[in-house]
C-alpha cells in the first residue's frame, strides 16, 4: 500500500476481495482485509498441522491460543474446523486405540490415560474402547513375543508390562500363556 508492504492475501482471499491494482481504500477496508490476511494464515497453519495426525479438541484450543491472540480469530476457526468435521473428539479417540493397536500394544488402562491426557471426555474414551473390543491378554502376549529377547529376567519383562498399564494378573496369565 502506498509503495510498501503492509499485508499478504492467499490467492482464494485475493480473488474473493475483487481488490485491483491502484483501488482506493477507506482503513476499515484495510482493517477488514488484514483480519482476512490473519485468518488466512492461521487456517493455512492449522489444517498444515492437522494433517499431520488427528487432533483433540483441546489439542486444537491449546495450538489456536499458541497461535494467535485473537480469541475471534480462533473461535471463527475453530467454528470452519468443525464445520469439515476437524474437531471430534469420537473420531480422535478411536484413531488414536486403532493407531496405538497397530503400532505400539498397550493395555486399555494405559490408552485410558493418554486419551485422558489429550482430554478427550471419560465418556468417549469408554465408548472407543469398549467398541474397539480390546483384550488386554492377547496385547500383553504380543508385547511379551516382541519384547522376550530384551528382557531375559523375567522381572525385568513383568516391570515393563506393568509400565505398559497391565495388571498383575493379566500378565502373569500372558506369561502363563506363552510358555
Amino acid at each position: 500500500m502506498d509503495g510498501k508492504y503492509s499485508f499478504s492475501l492467499a490467492r482464494d482471499q485475493l480473488a474473493q476481495s475483487g481488490l485491483k491494482t491502484g483501488q482506493a481504500m477507506s482503513p476499515a477496508d484495510v482493517e477488514r482485509l488484514k483480519d482476512t490476511a490473519s485468518f488466512g494464515k492461521l487456517r493455512d497453519l492449522s489444517y498444515k498441522w492437522l494433517g499431520l495426525r488427528l487432533r483433540s479438541e483441546y489439542e486444537i484450543d491449546e495450538y489456536l491460543k499458541r497461535k494467535t491472540a485473537d480469541n475471534q480469530l480462533a473461535k471463527r476457526l475453530k467454528e470452519e474446523l468443525k464445520l469439515y468435521n476437524y474437531v471430534d473428539d469420537d473420531k480422535f479417540a478411536s484413531a488414536w486405540i486403532s493407531s496405538r493397536r497397530a503400532v505400539k500394544p498397550a493395555s486399555k488402562y494405559r490408552l485410558k490415560r493418554e486419551l485422558l491426557q489429550k482430554r478427550v471426555p471419560l465418556e468417549i474414551i469408554d465408548q472407543q474402547l469398549d467398541q474397539a473390543g480390546l483384550d488386554d491378554i492377547a496385547a500383553a502376549r504380543d508385547i511379551i513375543s516382541r519384547r522376550r529377547a530384551r528382557y531375559a529376567d523375567e522381572r525385568k519383562l513383568m516391570a515393563y508390562l506393568a509400565r505398559q498399564g497391565f495388571s498383575y494378573d493379566t500378565i502373569k496369565q500372558a506369561l502363563a500363556e506363552d510358555e
